[in-house]
């Protein structure tokens, strides 16, 4: 029997964007392909230590919020509430919604939505010894208390860089905790007047008995609160995922489509072989190429369901547009990008594990164009597979072969998704 306390996720998602300049709500604003609130909420459905996910959504937003839910098939939302006018309000309606039994309780700007899944495993492990937690990261600047003059102000104090810390979300709590902290807040009638900003202020203020325990945070955890902060965002987003060494054995009995008769993919299908995959490897020489949808299609037609399809057709460009006739760009762009749609489109009715896009090493407009197509492809697909558990990732290969395979291979066995790896060059 678990007898673990349960770990809910709220996210409060109960602002208008005012200081974004946004009409709508900023948790609803796009970036890198979905929500804010999206991947903020897919970030806390993926965490193990997760059992329950509350969001409070800026009234009249509600019902948008529960079509995502629906839509991204985020099992663990238990409730879309409206939320308060403050962010102590939407905090003391979350609690409410809760009910009585103890629990873990991480509440989350749904703003930060490049909260690391680490953050959250570090926050439910400290919650087993702590009944308060909040996530910090040390200041690189130096922080200065302005005293007010005639003409402005001046620095009043240099405050010490090395014990200060910004505060981020999660905030976490056992739920006895932060509502008993509540409870004497709202019965206080000068904290209407003087409300605390976060939830760690409420709990300092009217349970200062109860220590605040610090868990590293990030500085990609950032909030999205002003116009740049969404340009930021989008940038983090680009940035690739590391991909963690696995055992590649896992491969072992899985079937795997290699398609494209680059040096690449012969050594994919070789090491994939090697550990003990079935590997059927599909060249231009058999008839496939990925150019042509229809031979795409028949070839995998004839094999049936498939774990992993490995695109990885196609040489490198490096020569100018200028230079780069007809022939060629038409050879070019139907082995990149025409091929990476043509191979994704057949794949999918045999596909029950990942598609692999390998974009040749290569420079200049032509090559450029195509990498950045098959890369928008990645991330597009990667969200339309998803509830599906298809995963989709991409791979600029660099200039080894040995490399980009086990490269390759490891992002088979990881549960990356949606990732544009640079797959750099062999470090030996």
């Amino acid at each position: 029997m678990d007898s673990r306390l349960r770990s809910v996720g709220v996210l409060l998602a109960g602002g208008v964007g005012r200081r974004v300049g946004l009409a709508t709500p900023k948790q609803l604003v796009e970036v890198a392909g979905r929500s804010i609130i999206e991947h903020s909420l897919a970030v806390f459905e993926a965490a193990p230590e997760i059992d329950e996910i509350v969001v409070l959504m800026t009234p009249g937003y509600a019902d948008q919020v529960r079509e995502i839910v629906a839509r991204g098939g985020y099992r663990k939302v238990s409730k879309v509430v409206d939320g308060g006018e403050s962010r102590t309000e939407s905090t003391w309606r979350a609690l409410r919604a809760l009910g009585d039994e103890e629990c873990n309780v991480l509440l989350h700007d749904a703003v930060r939505p490049l909260v690391e899944p680490r953050i959250i495993t570090e926050c439910v492990r400290a919650l087993a010894t702590h009944t308060a937690v909040n996530v910090a990261i040390p200041s690189s600047d130096t922080v200065l208390v302005a005293e007010p003059v005639a003409d402005g102000e001046v620095i009043g104090e240099v405050l010490d860089r090395s014990r200060l810390r910004r505060s981020q979300t999660p905030q976490c709590f056992r739920l006895s905790v932060i509502r008993e902290a509540y409870e004497r807040a709202m019965a206080d009638p000068g904290f209407a007047s003087r409300p605390a900003t976060d939830d760690c202020g409420v709990v300092l203020r009217y349970l200062p008995e109860v220590p605040i325990h610090l868990v590293p945070g990030s500085e990609h955890n950032i909030k999205v609160t002003h116009p740049a902060d969404l340009h930021i965002a989008e940038l983090l987003f680009g940035l690739p995922a590391p991909v963690p060494p696995g055992d590649r054995g896992a491969l072992a009995g899985s079937s795997l489509v290699v398609l494209g008769g680059s040096e690449v993919a012969a050594e994919v299908a070789r090491q994939a072989a090697g550990c003990g995959a079935r590997v059927r490897a599909l060249t231009a020489a058999d008839g496939v190429r990925v150019a042509d949808h229809t031979s795409v299609a028949k070839a995998l037609d004839d094999g049936g369901a498939v774990d992993h399809v490995v695109v990885a057709a196609g040489a490198g460009h490096t020569d100018g547009l200028t230079r780069a006739g007809g022939e060629l760009l038409a050879d070019v762009v139907g082995s990149a990008h025409l091929g990476a749609l043509n191979a994704a489109r057949a794949a999918r009715p045999h596909l029950r594990g990942s598609l692999l896009l390998l974009v040749p090493p290569g420079s200049g407009a032509v090559h450029e164009s195509c990498a950045a197509a098959v890369a928008a492809l990645t991330r597009a697909l990667a969200r339309e597979w998803a509830a599906d558990g298809i995963r989709v990732n991409c791979v600029n290969t660099g200039s080894s072969p040995l490399h980009a395979a086990q490269t390759s291979l490891d992002i088979l066995i990881s549960d990356l998704s949606g990732q544009v790896i640079d797959g750099g060059v062999d470090a030996t």
